[in-house]
């Protein structure tokens, strides 16, 4: 058993200095038991038994051999089959070292097979490691310890022997806090406010004058947050629920086991534009786009002033009218896309008053499935929706916004960001809904697409085309797309068979009146109507349906005429007496029988005997008065009383 050993080889031992200079220290501050060495290099060895205790079984257990009470017994061998090593820990080692420590261990690695082939062709050990010292440019001792390195191990493994063996450093003793100090720094620093770290060690420092508190540094603060808080606490305390959920890593989903025009998605976008609108007013208009998922493309849109439900609605109406029906919808839980004239119906709107009698909405009414985005801790889950992609950099806002028809009267994406020529101009609505649709066409028919369908090869149009031949699609039906032009609103029926809209809104305190002669004296539920119209046209014929759904008529709008136009009023009487004529035919012609003959064919009946009367007037003289006074007979007193003047009568005779 070998009983002295270099520094040299004592570094590669566990728990031991990894460099020549360190053991030499630890072993004159330790007095290891030395001697000089003998041979090339010089140097000390150190006797075993002068070696700590774990360094002296190691050495034993490399040389198969161990020391019990001062007698040495061999170690059982092992098969020359099994390795003398630990693969597994060799690699791990060498995956953590870094890249240039891996590109030294490749140079030392080519330098021990440079040494292994040679000798593998009988070339004397000496003039190998000279060829090959003179090949790298490198001394010979170099090379010798290079190749000695790999002895005992498998060629595969060579290379993770060549990275530095750098032992973690011991992590430094922690600055003297005070408790109270740390737990007011943690509430200070930690919370919504986000103050500053340096502000608040500052009055971490002017709380803690007067209490004694010790505060170290600001470089030994940071390392015990990092040390002690982690991340995503810190993001929580700090940002919110909403910053650490974002945090989390985000679900990727695949659209290739769908086709186009399956599933659409919409939102709106308010335009960095200065417009002025139809009616002389300087806007920044919204567009709401409808996007097909599967693709991307924008298969649908409509400009106005604000995101509101006829917005929604028309574009709605466009996309379907073009390419058909979706089997599915996903939109934001807005107020103006949650409306009950589009979601109506739609269980969790969890937006406005449900009510028993609303009216079934259009998308309910079409049989298209209905998404909702979620709200995630109190904001909208937006990344849910692609269209919200098609909104950042480089896409509808640099290709409608930023288009030559609108030069001038472009705002800039925040206030920070205001062009030169802010608000010199306002575009003229034509010019700018020629803008939208160049952009939109312009950002369908863009190639060499980066999404998972187009690859990077093809466009959103071509994609869309493709599937869109391959797939079988709902078209809608004339009345299907008749209620899509229409929006549904519950009005209150009048006796007169009249009714008001308060969708057309409200001109010079008018509003549309509308009136049909059917809808008189009509039993209806809640006395309520549902009536479908188009807001562009107003004074148009509008549709009334029953609240579940069934038509009845048509009414026709009824104008406010002025207080002396008297040709309105001779319109008016005009309607009026046709409809009391027709009313008047209507009612003979339920009355087939006069009444005369009504009262032929009543039986004859005889009228009964007269009855008695059982009060007497009677004359009675009260002084000089003569009264009449009735009195009531008894019918027995009054048989009596002619028996009696019957036999006073005889008695005469």
């Amino acid at each position: 058993m070998k009983y002295w050993f270099s520094a040299t080889e004592l570094c590669e031992v566990p728990n031991l200095p990894s460099t020549v200079q360190n053991i030499n220290a630890k072993a004159n501050k330790e007095q290891w038991q030395s001697r000089p060495r003998s041979g090339q290099g010089g140097g000390k060895e150190f006797h075993i038994d002068s070696l700590p205790t774990e360094t002296r079984a190691h050495l034993m257990l490399q040389a198969s051999q161990i020391e019990v009470n001062g007698t040495v017994f061999d170690l059982p061998k092992k098969d020359s089959s099994e390795l003398s090593y630990c693969p597994e820990a060799l690699w791990y080692s060498y995956e953590k070292a870094t890249s240039k420590h891996k590109e030294k261990a490749q140079h030392k690695f080519t330098i021990a097979c440079a040494v292994a082939d040679l000798r593998s062709q009988n070339i004397p050990i000496k003039n190998a490691l000279e060829m090959v010292a003179e090949k790298f440019e490198s001394s010979v001792g170099t090379v010798r310890r290079t190749f000695y390195t790999v002895d005992g191990y498998e060629r595969c493994d060579w290379i993770t022997l060549f990275v530095p063996k750098y032992k973690a450093r011991k992590a430094a003793l922690d600055a003297e806090f005070t408790p109270e100090a740390w737990e007011f720094l943690k509430a200070d620093y930690l919370r919504l406010e986000q103050p500053c770290l340096t502000t608040s060690i500052e009055r971490t420092i002017i709380a803690g004058e007067d209490k004694g508190w010790v505060v170290p540094s600001e470089s030994s603060i940071i390392r015990k947050i990092k040390r002690e808080i982690t991340k995503d606490e810190i993001v929580l305390l700090r940002e919110g629920e909403h910053a650490l959920m974002s945090l989390y890593p985000s679900q990727r989903r695949t659209v290739l086991n769908m086709h186009a025009m399956e599933h659409i998605n919409g939102d709106g976008y308010q335009h960095n534009v200065f417009v002025r609108w139809h009616n002389g007013e300087i806007v920044r208009p919204k567009t709401w786009f409808w996007q097909d998922i599967y693709s991307r493309k924008i298969v649908g849109y409509y400009t106005d002033i604000s995101e509101n439900t006829d917005s929604i609605r028309l574009a709605l109406m466009s996309v379907i009218e073009q390419y058909g029906i979706p089997k599915e919808v996903t939109i934001d839980n807005t107020r103006a896309a949650a409306n009950k004239k589009m979601t109506g119906g739609v269980k969790n709107r969890y937006r406005f008053k449900v009510k028993e009698d609303d009216p079934k909405g259009i998308i309910p009414l079409l049989g298209i499935k209905l998404h909702w985005t979620s709200i995630n801790y109190g904001k909208g889950h937006g990344q849910a929706k692609p269209i919200e992609r098609a909104f950042g950099v480089g896409g509808l806002e640099e290709m409608i916004d930023k288009h030559p028809l609108n030069a001038g009267g472009y705002t800039g994406a925040n206030p920070m960001a205001k062009p030169d020529n802010y608000g010199s101009k306002a575009i003229a609505v034509d010019a700018f809904l020629q803008s939208v649709e160049a952009g939109v066409a312009q950002f369908n028919a863009r190639a060499k697409r980066e999404t998972e369908v187009c690859m990077g090869l093809s466009s959103f149009n071509e994609v869309f085309d493709v599937s869109y031949q391959a797939s079988q699609i709902k078209k809608a039906t004339k009345e299907q797309l008749r209620l899509l032009m229409l929006t549904a609103e519950s009005v209150t029926l009048q006796k007169d068979g009249s009714f008001t809209l308060q969708s057309g809104g409200t001109i010079a305190n008018r509003k549309n009146r509308y009136s049909n002669l059917e809808l008189i004296g009509m039993q209806l539920k809640s006395n309520k109507l549902e009536i479908r119209f188009d807001p562009r046209n107003l004074h148009k014929s509008v549709l009334c349906y029953s609240l579940d759904g069934r038509f009845i008529c048509e009414a026709e709008c009824i104008d406010m005429a002025g207080f002396n136009d008297t040709s309105a009023a001779r319109e008016q009487h005009r309607h009026r007496t046709q409809y009391t004529k027709a009313t008047k035919k209507a009612a003979q012609a339920q009355q087939k029988m006069d009444i005369a003959e009504v009262a032929a064919q009543m039986p004859a009946i005889e009228p009964p005997p007269p009855p008695e009367t059982k009060i007497v007037e009677m004359f009675q003289q009260v002084g000089n008065t003569l009264r009449k006074q009735q009195v009531e007979v008894d019918e027995r007193e009054d048989a009596f009383c002619r028996a009696m003047d019957l036999i006073q009568l005889g008695d005469e005779i």
